[in-house]
C-alpha cells in the first residue's frame, strides 16, 4: 500500500511543468553515464544509495535528515529531531515524516518531526527587508483540521507566532536537534526561526545541524533582506553559533548541478562539548611518507 501510494505521489509530480524544467536543467545536464548508473540504483538500490544519488523526493531533506541520523549514531544517541519551518499545506512535512522514517530503517535513529506554522498563512510584511515583491499577508495558508489527520504520530504541529511557539518548544524535553528547514520567506520569520539555534544549552543540538534554506535563490533575494539578513544578524548576535553555507557539499555528491546544493549550510555549535573535547581519546594520528 505504501509503495502504491509512493507511485501515485511520483506521478502527479510528473504532472507539473516546473518538474520536467528542474528535470531538464539539472539532471539532464549531468553525464550520462550517471544518469544510466542511476536508473539501476533506482531499480535496485537501498535508501542510503538513493539518498546519495538523488533518487527521492525532496533529496535535500533527506540529505539532512540521513545526516543527522549518522552523527546522532557517532554519539550513541538513539534519537534526533527534524524541523520545519513553514508547512503551508504540508506537502513538505508529509515529505520529512516519510524520510524520518525510512531514514530510522535504515540507521536505528529514531527521527522526531517538527512543523512550525501560523497555520494562518504569512503575516503583514514588516518592510522592503520581508520581499514584499515576493510574498503578502494570506499567501500560503494551511487546512490545519486535513494535515493534523494525516500527520504520523512521530510528528508535532506548532501552530501560531514562532516568536512564541519556540519560546515553548525550547522549555520542552527533546531528541537534539540535527536538521532544519527554513521556508518562511520573510526576514522577519527567519528571524525568530532562527532564536531556535541560539539556546544556552548546546546538548540540545548535535554538533553540526544541517541548514535548508528555500528562498535565498531570486535575483531579488540579497544579503540585506529575506533570509540572508537573518542569517547575518544571527551570525553577528551570537559568538558561539554560526551558520556558514556548506561551500564543498558539490565535491561530496555524485551530480553537481540540483539548486539545493547551494541551499545547504552548516550550524556549528562551537560550545557542544563534542568540539571541546582537549583529552585525547584515540591513538596518535600519523602520516605515512613514501620517501623514507
Amino acid at each position: 500500500m505504501r509503495a502504491v501510494r509512493n507511485s501515485e505521489f511520483l506521478l502527479r509530480k510528473l504532472t507539473q511543468r516546473r518538474i520536467w524544467k528542474k528535470l531538464l536543467y539539472e539532471r539532464l545536464s549531468e553525464p550520462l553515464h550517471l544518469n544510466v548508473a542511476a536508473a539501476a540504483v533506482a531499480m535496485f538500490g537501498g535508501f542510503r544509495s538513493k539518498v546519495a544519488w538523488d533518487l527521492v523526493v525532496r533529496p535535500h531533506y533527506a540529505y539532512g535528515v540521513l545526516h543527522a541520523a549518522d552523527q546522532a549514531k557517532l554519539l550513541g544517541l538513539t534519537s534526533v529531531t527534524a524541523i520545519e519551518f513553514g508547512v503551508a499545506k504540508g506537502e513538505g512535512l508529509l515529505n520529512l515524516c516519510a524520510l524520518a522514517r525510512r531514514t530510522e530503517e535504515s540507521t536505528g535513529i529514531r527521527v522526531k518531526v517538527v512543523g512550525f506554522d501560523s497555520g494562518a498563512g504569512m503575516p503583514s510584511p514588516l518592510d522592503y527587508r520581508d520581499h514584499p515583491e515576493l510574498y503578502l499577508q494570506g499567501d500560503f495558508p494551511m487546512d490545519q483540521r486535513a494535515l493534523k489527520k494525516a500527520l504520523p504520530p512521530t510528528a508535532d504541529l506548532k501552530i501560531g507566532a514562532l516568536a512564541d511557539t519556540l519560546i515553548d518548544f525550547l522549555t520542552e524535553k527533546h531528541a537534539p536537534i540535527g536538521f532544519a528547514a527554513i521556508d518562511v520567506d520573510y526576514y522577519s520569520s527567519a528571524r525568530d526561526a532562527l532564536l531556535l539555534f541560539a539556546d544556552d544549552n548546546p546538548n540540545k543540538y548535535v554538533p553540526v545541524p544541517l541548514l535548508y534554506f528555500d528562498d535565498i535563490m531570486f535575483e531579488t533575494h540579497n544579503e540585506w533582506c529575506g533570509e540572508l539578513l537573518a542569517i547575518n544578524e544571527f551570525n553577528t548576535d551570537h559568538v558561539n553559533r554560526k551558520i556558514l553555507r556548506d561551500r564543498f557539499l558539490p565535491t561530496r555528491r555524485i551530480f553537481k548541478n540540483p539548486r539545493w546544493l547551494q541551499q545547504i549550510y552548516v550550524l556549528h555549535v562551537f560550545d557542544h562539548p563534542w568540539r571541546n573535547a582537549l583529552i585525547r581519546g584515540r591513538e596518535v594520528a600519523t602520516l605515512a611518507n613514501q620517501y623514507l
